[in-house]
């Protein structure tokens, strides 16, 4: 069999200022792609196991970019220029797509469902793919694809497998010439991802219930529980349940989206304010306090720059701590020389702005470094390797601030231990993240305290000025 795959990769927070432009996207054409083959990217895997299925792969255009503003229209016409022409020849079985799910653009509000939209104007052949929990699945994408499998676990620590799961059905497919159809439910409802987490309810209940359904009923392909991606301004913008199935799903849809209304309060998360919790924390308990700030949570599209827990550390006196900031300008001051620096407070807003410091300094470096754990979240997004590109590691009143020239998403723990920093020895870390973050900390943590401060992935959704949503 010969497949046709690709990949578009973004979770889009549509309330940041600023566009994504092709510059921000990683970008793999045609025979590039076979470098992920066998990487922790669900592309990766889906290349590795085409070998045992004897498929004769069609490799077209992988794009991926990390969360960030909305995206620019024209790389949304760049990738279609990349596989249209391959989609065009009809001389493949099928078709795997590599996605995110809640992708938008200047005017396309459903980029995933309009990529499909066309696709289906060139081919007939039965399309299968892989997308985020964190989707945001619409209407469109339910019709023109026959089976999208979403991950399951958040932290994302099964976004491989989740891809060799969709690869197996469509074999199943090719194999036996059945072709499910999706069924999506949008029950009206929007969690913001700290509500999100597959260890508690109401996503714990709703994932038992639904791999429980795939057991009993053998029609049944796949059921995607799908958490939705609250911070991106679209009519499909949140929760949703979508059944990959050879009969009617009615039945188990109706029982999700019951069981989803009766936990909706659980999903429902507010933080209290840093000063608060630190203010609560003297003198510091043993062990390591992991702080969690999702207000910046680099995971949701936020910029890793917002200022709120570093003056809350500072002005607490917390000493033997933490943070990480992301600030390519400060590592360039540093890098020539300076010691005094305005730190962060540059990608929002909503930040109070850069903080003046004095600081100083232990080690520049450079920022690659490999995974230590190949199913981390971050590896659904980058494959085995990251790169914070050139850093700075500086010290100011007790505090360690790791300096990044690119925003890190904190799930894995080479983060600091690149850099010198043995994270597990200290009293507080600053972590800017919601969830995603609890696959390296958690095992490290004494304790896990989430605070509220300015930013733009604050858990209070009723802050946002939304337009477009429909629930």
């Amino acid at each position: 069999m010969r497949i046709l795959i690709a990949g578009l990769f973004h979770e889009t927070h549509t309330f940041l200022d600023g566009l994504t432009t092709l510059a921000d996207f990683q970008i793999r054409r045609g025979n590039e792609m076979w470098a992920s083959k066998g990487d922790a990217s669900p592309l990766g895997g889906v290349l590795e196991l085409a070998d045992e299925f004897g498929w004769e792969m069609i490799p077209a255009a992988d794009y991926r970019a990390q969360p960030s503003a909305t995206v620019a229209d024209e790389v949304i016409e760049e990738f279609w220029r990349d596989i249209a022409p391959a989609a065009a020849k009809a001389d493949y079985d099928a078709v795997y797509l590599v996605l995110h799910g809640a992708m938008a653009s200047q005017t396309i509000p459903d980029v995933e469902g309009e990529v499909l939209r066309r696709l289906r104007g060139l081919t007939k052949a039965p399309v299968f793919g892989v997308f985020d929990l964190h989707a945001n699945f619409s209407p469109q994408m339910a019709e023109l694809a026959d089976c999208l499998v979403g991950y399951r676990e958040n932290p994302h620590t099964d976004a491989r497998e989740a891809g060799l799961i969709a690869a197996r059905l469509l074999h199943r497919c090719l194999g036996t010439g059945l072709r499910p159809r999706m069924q999506l439910r949008q029950p009206g409802l929007n969690w913001p991802p700290t509500g999100t987490a597959t260890a508690k309810d109401p996503m714990l209940t709703l994932e038992t219930r639904a791999r429980q359904f795939e057991a009993e009923d053998d029609a049944l392909w796949a059921m995607n529980v799908v958490a939705g991606f609250s911070f991106a301004d679209t009519p499909d913008t949140g929760v949703s349940f979508v059944a990959c199935t050879t009969a009617d799903a009615k039945v188990q849809l109706d029982a999700l989206e019951r069981c989803a209304q009766d936990l909706n309060h659980l999903a429902q998360i507010v933080d209290p304010p840093a000063d608060e919790v630190l203010a609560q924390l003297k003198p510091l308990p043993a062990g390591l306090t992991v702080l969690v700030e999702p207000a910046d949570n680099i995971g949701g599209g936020a910029p890793g720059d917002c200022t709120g827990l570093l003056r809350a550390l500072i002005r607490h006196g917390i000493e033997n701590a933490a943070v990480c900031i992301a600030d390519a300008q400060s590592v360039s001051e540093l890098e020539a020389g300076a010691r005094t620096i305005k730190l962060g407070g540059k990608g929002s807003r909503l930040d109070a702005g850069p903080l003046e410091l004095e600081v100083e300094l232990v080690a520049l470096n450079d920022g690659r470094f490999q995974l230590e754990d190949k199913n981390s979240h971050l590896a659904s997004m980058c494959g085995d390797v990251f790169d914070m590109g050139r850093c700075a590691v500086v010290k100011h009143a007790g505090l360690t601030i790791l300096i990044t020239s690119v925003k890190t998403p904190p799930f894995d723990l080479g983060q600091w231990h690149s850099q010198g920093i043995a994270v597990e020895k200290l009293s507080a870390v600053a972590v800017k993240a919601a969830v995603a973050h609890r696959r390296a900390y958690d095992k490290i943590a004494a304790r896990m305290l989430w605070v509220d401060t300015p930013g733009p992935c604050s858990s209070n959704l009723a802050a946002l000025p939304y337009r477009h949503l429909k629930r």
